[in-house]
């Protein structure tokens, strides 16, 4: 049996480095508080007292949020895996792209949409890219 995010306990604190680990990480791709929050699918006062961290913060979120913020992780490590280089890693999924799952739209725009199959679809599509 494969462990999912649901077979696991996460205390609040760990969900708060999961959460701060995400939004570094999609700070770096440029997305607007807007396209992050829906991404993550977080209201914005998850979002602001994120972005605070006071001391010692913790925050409470639910499997599908969980789903989400590995899902990004795993964006970030595919492209890491794939590009040597910062400006790539963090650059490419503004870029606009011409396959026919993106249709000239940046992997951005797709993972902002909010759904967790344009999300999941993205990370493949990424993902896919290590066997290039």
């Amino acid at each position: 049996m494969v462990a999912t995010i649901q077979d696991h306990n996460f205390s609040e604190e760990q969900c708060a480095v999961g959460l701060t680990a995400a939004l570094n990480v999609i700070d770096k791709w440029k997305a607007t508080p807007e396209q992050a929050r829906s991404i993550l699918g977080i209201p914005e006062s998850t979002y602001v007292y994120a972005k605070k961290q006071p001391l010692g913060w913790s925050v409470s979120l639910d499997p599908e949020q969980l789903r989400r913020i590995s899902v990004v992780l795993n964006i970030h490590a595919a492209l890491s895996a794939v590009f040597d280089n910062q400006e790539n890693i963090y650059g490419f999924p503004s870029m606009e792209n011409h396959n026919e799952f993106f249709n000239g739209r940046s992997p951005l725009e797709v993972m902002a949409k909010g759904d967790l199959v344009s999300l999941n679809e993205t990370f493949k599509r990424i993902d896919s890219l290590r066997v290039s």
